[in-house]
């Protein structure tokens, strides 16, 4: 058996303390960089002009606390997967009344707004962006919105854009909306639209006159006959507006059958991705603003955007203005 000499046990105290100096440093160190991180916007995923996006799918119903579990599932996923902003879509939590619910009768308003400040409270656990589609109620006898929620990751909510073009069939549950919103995530200039919105092309054209880089127009076209014109055509009006504006689009659905899936589109017009119809599933996106893409109206989208409604220089000539001869 060995025993230290005082000089050798004067040595290894020595060696310890250095030890838990070198620990004591290390840790430190480590906290240093988490509050650097923080103040330049996070972790490396959180760069300048870039967002990654999870669009969520799950059968949407009456049942609030069902519509809850599939979202904390959702976002824990999300997390898990290193987005910044999890997307849901219309009704995602309250459910959509005329659909899955014949009416407001008796809704039970205070579990929505109970699970709605637990959506609010995991998104500041997760440190997430969420657009949160739900209904919003109203004061008296008016009817509430439709709306999407924009909750940051501190859990607060940064605003709400509601519906603006209801159907004739909203309306009899729901108040049309008045205002844009629009938001800014890492440098991303964020717009929010809801489903039928998507018939009309004046509001695309005013988030491009606010400088959206990414429109999340969140969608309920789901529990449809088959055959429905909806998976058609929806997507395709979606990749239009895309296109002539020049931005991103995040398009969510619900996946209760028969529905269509959640589509990413590019500033081009392209589908980049999408998912599986009638299933839940999440897709994960990236925009990234340094990325060009092939955009044919660039040069005189400007002038039309200011009533100009025409190329070049017009001339003024008979020929031209006469337009009852041909010489």
């Amino acid at each position: 058996m060995a025993f230290l000499s005082p000089q050798n046990g004067n040595t290894g105290q020595r060696d310890i303390k250095v030890a838990v100096l070198l620990i004591v440093i290390a840790v430190l160190s480590f906290f240093l960089w988490q509050i650097d991180l923080k103040a330049q916007g996070g972790t490396d995923r959180q760069v300048n002009g870039r967002i990654r996006i999870a669009s969520c799918q799950y059968p949407v119903s009456s049942d609030i606390r069902a519509n809850y579990d599939n979202i904390e599932a959702q976002m824990t996923e999300a997390y898990l997967k290193k987005a910044d902003i999890v997307h849901f879509s219309e009704c995602a939590l309250s459910g959509y009344p005329g659909v899955d619910m014949a009416s407001l009768e008796n809704f039970n308003w205070n579990e929505l707004h109970r699970l709605t400040d637990s959506v609010k409270s995991l998104a500041k656990k997760l440190n997430l962006w969420v657009i949160l589609g739900s209904l919003h109620r109203l004061s008296g006898n008016n009817k509430p919105h439709n709306s999407l929620y924009v909750i940051n990751p501190e859990g607060r909510l940064a605003d709400r854009y509601d519906k603006r073009f209801c159907t004739s069939s909203d309306l009899l549950y729901s108040s049309p909306g008045d205002h844009f919103v629009t938001f800014k995530i890492n440098g991303v200039t964020c717009g929010l639209l809801i489903c039928y919105d998507v018939r009309f092309p004046e509001l695309y054209r005013e988030y491009r006159k606010l400088g959206c880089d990414v429109i999340f127009q969140s969608f309920y076209n789901a529990r449809q006959e088959k055959g429905s014109i909806h998976p058609i055509i929806m997507p395709l009006s979606a990749q239009a507006h895309a296109a002539t504006n020049y931005f991103y689009m995040s398009l969510t659905n619900s996946s209760a059958p028969e529905s269509w899936p959640c589509y990413f589109i590019t500033p081009d017009g392209l589908v980049q991705n999408k998912l599986p119809s009638n299933i839940p599933g999440i897709l994960i996106s990236e925009v990234d603003l340094s990325e060009k893409f092939y955009d044919a109206s660039k040069e005189f989208r400007p002038d039309a955007i200011s009533g100009k409604l025409n190329s070049g220089e017009t001339v003024h000539d008979s020929l031209s203005s006469v337009r009852t001869i041909i010489y």
